[in-house]
């Protein structure tokens, strides 16, 4: 198939095509490179540097006639969609909305959307939260995910075109930006790696579901291949971790005498996060592979490898 994928010069999105080129499909990838980065995009895609709130974005989706588009494309910093929330809304809403507009009128057949399963819910009433857990988003970031969702369920019944937004857990591993605030198994490693103090924010219980990129890979793959009625669908492990847990892992994998310090807590920071796959169990045949323990292992060992490349260079 011919798919174009957004964001996929990022952290997910990247994976997300490599899988699809291994797959044998035609794999365009679009990204602006705000935080993407062009090395990541793989050497069979074609690559068009774009934002996809460009109206140049038409003339690409009439060119190439898209039969998919897998967007990861986003606004992703929950902080920044605080302080400038029509900024966030006009990267994930507008944006979306662009892309879109071309892709129906252009013959688009199908939408895989990178939702988010956290944001979306909000503090959890049980756990771990299903597809039918109350939806809460405590944040703009949240709210124009669960936003986007709406779109789609608009566009497939106006215009025919199915979806399936897949709501992420967090999501690590591999290519992940240190750097960032999203990322916190990438901010230990990288700083541990390094030789600086990681800090952990407040008590560092606040728990999360982490579920490593190659089974989110994986999970894209899926959604491409079912061919039901369009949903909204859970990517996670069903299991959370805190972040003391987390640090202590990644300390002993990596630097063992690093000592434990914790920071001020975030204002407004979710305490609590795990999200119930069984639903992508059902309908798509998927379930995560990959431990926390493999996956923090196999992640310390990328981050390090690139360490001694930039060092030995």
């Amino acid at each position: 198939m011919k798919i174009l994928v957004t964001g996929g010069a990022g952290f997910i999105g990247s994976h997300v095509a490599d899988a699809l080129v291994a797959q044998g499909h035609t794999v365009h990838v679009l990204d602006d490179l705000s935080s993407g980065v062009k090395e990541n995009v793989p050497a069979q895609a074609v690559f068009h540097e774009m934002d996809i709130r460009d109206a140049a974005v038409a003339s690409v989706f009439e060119q190439e006639q898209f039969e998919v588009l897998v967007h990861h494309a986003a606004q992703m910093d929950v902080r920044r969609s605080v302080a400038d929330p029509q900024f966030d809304a006009g990267v994930n809403v507008v944006g979306f909305l662009n892309l879109m507009e071309a892709g129906r009128r252009n013959g688009l057949k199908k939408v895989i959307f990178a939702s988010t399963g956290g944001a979306i819910y909000g503090e959890p009433e049980y756990t771990p939260q299903d597809e039918q857990h109350a939806l809460r988003p405590l944040s703009p970031y949240g709210i124009t995910k669960l936003t986007t969702e709406r779109y789609l369920f608009f566009y497939e019944q106006q215009y025919g075109i199915p979806y399936v937004a897949l709501r992420y857990a967090n999501i690590y591993g591999p290519r992940q930006n240190p750097h960032g605030e999203a990322g916190v198994v990438a901010i230990f490693a990288q700083r541990l790696l390094e030789g600086r103090q990681p800090f952990i924010n407040g008590d560092g219980l606040q728990t999360r579901d982490y579920t490593f990129v190659h089974d989110v890979a994986r999970a894209n793959l899926a959604a491409l291949a079912y061919d039901g009625a369009s949903e909204a669908i859970n990517i996670g492990t069903a299991r959370e971790a805190d972040v003391v847990t987390l640090f202590r892992r990644l300390r002993d994998l990596i630097e063992p005498a690093c000592p434990e310090v914790h920071a001020d807590a975030k204002p407004g920071e979710q305490r609590r996060s795990v999200l119930d796959y069984a639903k992508a169990q059902r309908l798509l045949g998927w379930s995560p592979q990959v431990t926390l323990e493999d996956g923090l292992r196999l992640t310390a060992d990328w981050f390090a490898d690139r360490i001694v490349d930039t060092r030995s260079t």
